[in-house]
């Protein structure tokens, strides 16, 4: 069950992280050199590692990780809205 409320997560994050990209908000200027790379693209990878990484210790038998993962989806899914609204 944890693996399946990840993987549904995972698809939020990778929506607002892809909708924060193609923004083109000027924060996204200020970003460090590594994150930019491949056109913003790597950012993605790191993003997939991170879900890639929940799972695997969700499936070694450690719950607690679903609850970190809700923790970052919903700062993920707060810092996406403010961007996208310009908020900020």
């Amino acid at each position: 069950m944890g693996i399946a409320i990840l993987f549904l997560l995972g698809i939020g994050n990778f929506a607002a992280h892809k909708a924060v990209l193609e923004s083109g908000h000027p924060l996204l200027e200020q970003v460090p050199w590594f994150f930019a790379m491949l056109g913003g693209r790597f950012s993605l990878f790191v993003e997939f590692f991170m879900l890639l990484g929940a799972m695997l210790m969700v499936s070694a038998g450690s719950a607690g990780w679903v609850w970190a993962y809700v923790g970052y989806t919903a700062l993920n899914g707060a810092s996406a809205w403010m961007i996208l609204s310009g908020r900020v």
